[in-house]
C-alpha cells in the first residue's frame, strides 16, 4: 500500500533559508548563494545563484530539490577565492560530495557557509515535479538514507525532520540479486546495461567528483577509452568511473538521474562502496579525509590476492 510521506516541514525550511540567505548577503559574509529556486513547470525546481539580499525570497526548498549543488563549486573552483565565501544549501547526500572534495583539497571548508537542510526526501526523476511524495513516487536513494539532518552546518532551521516509513531497500535488494548471479550471468547483464550508453557524458557532466579540466577518457594522444558509443568503449568508460568513484562516491545518484538510457549507475557505484566498506571499512561520511583506502597503503591491509 502507498503511503504519504510527510514534507510539512518544507514550509518552515524554505522560510529559514530565505532568512538566512538575506541575513549573511545583508552582513556581506558571502558573496552568493547557491540554492534552489521555482522554476517554469509547476512545481518544478532548478539551481539558482543570488547575490543580492532582495533576491533571497526566490529561495526554496521542496521535493522537487533533487539536484546536487556541490557541482557548481567544483566546476567553478577557481573563482570562490577571489570571489569570497559562497552560501550552499545541502541536503545530507549534498554535503557528502562537499566533505569528500574538502578532503580532495578542491574545497576549503573556511570558503563555504553551509546551509543544511533537514531532508524527508525528494521524487524520484521520472515523477511530475507537483506530484505528493510518497513511497511510490520517493527517490531510490531516499529509501535508503541515514542522514536525513546534515551535520556540522553553519547554520541548519530548528525544524526536526518527520520520521519516513520503513520502505523498501531497492539498491540493497539489486545487488543482493546480483551477487547471487554466476560471474558469467553479471557480465552479461552489466554488457547489455552499458550497451545502452550513448557516450552523452551526463553523468560525468553532473558529478561533483568529475573535476579535473581535461578528462582522461577525452584524451586521443594516446587514447585511453575508445570514444564512440560501441560495447568495447561503453565497458571502458563506465568501469573506469567505478574506480575512480569507489570510496568517494555520495551516493547522490545524480548520475543516475540525468542518464538518458536509464542505466543503473547508482546501482554500480553502491556495490562499489559496499565492497569499499567491507574490505576496509570505508565509507562516505561528514568527516573530512585525507585520502581514501584505494589512494594509500597500510600495512594490515589484505593482500590475499596478490599471487
Amino acid at each position: 500500500m502507498t503511503q504519504l510521506i510527510d514534507t510539512s516541514i518544507y514550509t518552515a525550511v524554505t522560510e529559514a533559508i530565505q532568512g538566512e540567505a538575506r541575513r549573511i548577503l545583508s552582513e556581506g559574509s558571502v558573496s552568493a548563494v547557491v540554492g534552489y529556486a521555482a522554476a517554469r513547470r509547476k512545481g518544478s525546481a532548478q539551481p539558482v545563484v543570488i547575490t543580492q539580499a532582495d533576491d533571497s525570497g526566490k529561495l526554496i526548498f521542496s521535493a522537487a530539490c533533487v539536484n546536487n549543488l556541490a557541482v557548481y563549486l567544483t566546476k567553478a573552483k577557481k573563482d570562490i577565492p577571489k570571489n569570497g565565501k559562497i552560501g550552499i544549501v545541502v541536503k545530507g547526500c549534498d554535503l557528502k560530495a562537499l566533505v569528500g572534495l574538502m578532503g580532495e583539497s578542491q574545497l576549503k571548508r573556511e570558503e563555504l557557509y553551509l546551509i543544511g537542510v533537514p531532508c524527508a526526501g525528494v521524487l524520484a526523476s521520472t515523477i511530475l515535479p507537483d506530484t505528493a511524495l510518497t513511497s511510490g513516487t520517493i527517490a531510490s536513494k531516499c529509501r535508503e538514507c541515514g542522514e536525513r539532518l546534515p551535520q556540522g552546518c553553519d547554520y541548519t532551521p530548528t525544524v526536526t525532520p518527520p520520521i519516513t516509513p520503513v520502505l523498501e531497500k531497492k539498491y540493497a535488494a539489486e545487488i543482493a540479486r546480483l551477487e547471487a548471479m554466476t560471474p558469467a550471468e553479471r557480465w552479461a547483464y552489466w554488457k547489455e546495461q552499458f550497451k545502452k550508453c550513448i557516450k552523452c557524458y551526463a553523468c560525468r557532466q553532473v558529478c561533483p567528483f568529475c573535476f579535473c579540466e581535461q578528462c582522461l577518457c577525452d584524451r586521443n594522444k594516446p587514447q585511453m577509452v575508445e570514444t564512440t558509443p560501441r560495447p568495447a568503449g561503453n565497458f571502458a568508460w563506465h568501469i573506469v568511473r567505478a574506480m575512480h568513484l569507489a570510496g568517494r562516491c555520495a551516493g547522490c545518484a545524480e548520475c543516475e538521474r540525468v542518464c538518458p538510457m536509464d542505466i543503473p549507475l547508482n546501482l554500480l557505484n553502491r556495490k562499489m562502496a559496499k565492497e569499499l566498506k567491507e574490505l576496509y571499512n570505508h565509507e562516505a561520511g561528514f568527516e573530512v579525509r585525507e585520502k581514501g583506502p584505494l589512494a594509500m597503503y597500510d600495512e594490515k591491509d589484505d593482500q590475499s590476492f596478490i599471487k
